[in-house]
Formats: structure tokens, sequence, C-alpha cells
């Protein structure tokens, strides 16, 4: 079964770090895309990072670019986002997608219906 699990939300106070870990199981991230999006109740789901296994290529959403750092563990089948300097308006629902495309394209970041695959959401909540 294909899979993805998203982990590592959590409470932490303005300023801090959290990472947050996407792990696949029943496939590879190879040829893959892989996203993190984040969501408020009744806000859409807004594009934070993606990352290209394939090459490594990345985009960042303007408002996180120099706080977080998106990354891939080719061994272990796992993206991660590294979150730092956190903001109360970091505080959001975090998932993570995949989809099979290895050619880079920022629309992927914008668009959450270009992904197929999907994880369960992780809570990040950052306090003021």
């Amino acid at each position: 079964e294909v899979q993805l699990q998203a982990s590592g939300g959590g409470l932490v106070q303005t300023g801090g770090s959290l990472r947050l870990s996407c792990t696949a199981s029943g496939f590879s991230f190879d040829g893959h895309v892989i996203g993190w999006f984040r969501q408020i109740p009744g806000k859409v789901r807004d594009g934070v990072a993606c990352i290209w296994k394939d090459d490594g290529t990345t985009y960042y959403d303007d408002s996180v670019k120099g706080r977080f750092t998106i990354s891939i563990d080719r061994a272990k089948n796992t993206v991660y986002l590294q979150m730092n300097n956190l903001k109360p308006e970091d505080t959001a629902v975090y998932f993570c997608a995949a989809e099979r495309d290895s050619n880079p394209n920022i629309m992927y970041l914008v668009r959450p219906s270009y992904f197929e695959t999907w994880g369960q959401g992780t809570l990040v909540t950052v306090s003021s």
C-alpha cells in the first residue's frame, strides 16, 4: 500500500525550531516531487516547500524562505522540513504530499491538486 507518514509536529515557542518528517512506504521517492503544505481551519491549503528527489531542486514560499529547509534522506526514503525561527503565523496543520514527476515546476508549490498521494497532517503550534 502506498502511504506517506508525516510526523514531528508539536508545541513550540516563538523563535523555536521543529523538524517534520515525511516517510514513504510502498513506493520510492525516485522520480517524484515531494511537497509540504499547511492549512489553517477554514483556509485553503498553502504550499510551504517542495523538492525533486532526482536533482534536488527546491522551491519555497516567500513566507518561509531563510527559515525553513526541505531536504531528503535517500537511504531512509524520508523528506524533512526543518523549521527554524518559528512564528505564531506558522501555526497550522502540516501535510506532506508526493507526485511522480521528475521535472521541476514551481507550480507544484501553489497547486495542491497536482499531488496524488498525501500523508496525514501533523499539527504545529507556535505560541507567542
